[in-house]
């Protein structure tokens, strides 16, 4: 049986054959079209680097309402009487600054030529502004400094510098760094295209009346809401036992996906449906140490000319969902630059578990505010409402068959605990 790591590694080669064919995609960078499409704006990671174009800020501003003044024409050692210059509002431009004058200026407006520094209306006298086209004297406090209060043109960005790299995740704040430099458009990576299928004769859709024998598609609802978590365009699609019927779904949407992703008829029994449509055609079968999720497949089938990745997952609901933090998160989160690595830490047990011999067992559970990891349900793999109250996935190694309370394990976040609905308190 493989690893864990080594399987990781060939699922991540997959995936990476998978998503670096895809074309770069052109997106606006403005407010309308970001508020139009949001769907289409998030989670979107730069194909290539970026230059500013132009200095942010791209002329010399003030950081405060006040009066801009040049510190040579200031009596360093009391208050200077100045004479109030016409006004400068941010938008305009702004007239150069007479000697002897002080100009008052708005947050965001263009430093005047002759000016050097801008003092805060608080610190001047009258600490207001004279209504417009009134002739006045204000007077400045001695000690203002060249520079002060004066936002420098490329202050924020540099022209020609690297605003960001290839690869670089676009948060509300790089978007609107972009928006700052100028930029009216990025290349971004294309989102990865997957086809989900899930398997098997007893599936009937979540909703439908079941017949006998049936139970409901958990494992379509699971991975489609996890591949959305990393940026993934999903097609979903359901099969029964029947390979040609699968090999047929394939066939349908191979020109529009990079990837198939399977749930179901992976394992050495009768009626797997996985297995008898692609074993022999590029995809491999076996087993991972680890449980859940052991049995495994991967491989490339030939379709309309092409090799198209294939990742078979069990179908045990928990295995399924198991397989998919293992595996597919890390290896499209390593490749399409979308989402955070699940944090990994080390924490004691909060009681005693048993662990299968051999195996790398998963087991669902929580850290608690008393910084032990408590196991949330049994290790069946069915348990699938269990698995949805962990915040964890408790990590017990090939080689250690026991752990007793207290003894360290390292713990696998399943989720941000703060957006967690029940947060341990």
């Amino acid at each position: 049986m493989r690893t864990i790591e080594t399987h990781l590694a060939e699922v991540t080669a997959l995936v990476e054959a998978a998503v670096r064919s895809r074309p770069v995609e052109p997106l606006v960078v403005t407010p309308e079209a970001l508020a139009a499409r949001p769907d289409r704006y998030r989670d979107r990671v730069l194909a290539a680097d970026v230059v500013a174009p132009i200095d942010v800020p791209p002329f010399a501003n003030s950081q405060m309402d006040g009066y801009a003044v040049s510190t040579a024409g200031l009596d360093p050692s009391g208050p200077t009487a100045l004479r109030v210059a016409e006004r400068i509002p941010a938008g305009r431009a702004a007239p150069d600054l007479l000697r002897g004058d002080a100009a008052p200026i708005m947050t965001g407006a263009a430093v005047p030529v002759g000016a050097d520094a801008v003092v805060p209306i608080e610190k001047v006298t009258p600490d207001s502004f004279p209504p417009a086209g009134v002739d006045a004297v204000v007077e400045v406090p001695a000690g203002v400094v060249a520079g002060a209060f004066v936002r420098e043109a490329g202050s924020d960005v540099a022209a020609g510098s690297v605003l960001f790299t290839a690869g670089t995740r676009l948060t509300p704040a790089r978007w609107g760094v972009l928006a700052a430099s100028g930029l009216d458009a990025v290349e971004v990576r294309s989102r990865p295209r997957l086809l989900l299928v899930s398997t098997g004769e007893e599936l009937a859709a979540p909703g439908a009346p079941l017949g006998a024998g049936q139970i409901h598609d958990a494992n379509g609802a699971t991975l489609a809401a996890a591949l959305a978590e990393v940026g993934v365009d999903v097609t979903v699609a359901r099969v029964t036992d029947d390979a040609a019927a699968l090999l047929a779904v394939v066939a349908r949407h191979a020109d529009d996906v990079d990837l198939v992703l399977t749930s179901g008829g992976v394992s050495a029994g009768a009626y797997e449906v996985v297995r008898d449509a692609f074993e022999g055609s590029g995809v491999t079968f076996g087993s991972v140490a680890m449980q859940p999720g052991g049995p495994q497949g991967w491989g490339a089938v030939g379709v309309h000319d092409r090799d198209l990745p294939v990742v078979c997952f069990p179908g045990n609901p928990v295995s399924s969902l198991v397989s998919f933090e293992a595996f597919l998160r890390p290896a499209l989160q390593a490749v399409t630059g979308i989402g955070t690595p699940r944090a990994r830490w080390a924490v004691p047990m909060a009681h005693a578990a048993d662990s299968p011999v051999g195996k790398h067992q998963l087991r669902r559970g929580r850290v608690d505010v008393d910084g032990r990891a408590h196991l949330v349900g049994g290790p069946s793999s069915h348990l699938l409402a269990a698995h949805a109250e962990a915040t964890v996935l408790v990590s017990i190694p090939v080689g250690v068959d026991r752990v007793d309370e207290g003894d360290e394990v390292e713990v696998w976040a399943l989720d941000d605990p703060a957006r967690h609905e029940k947060a341990d308190r």
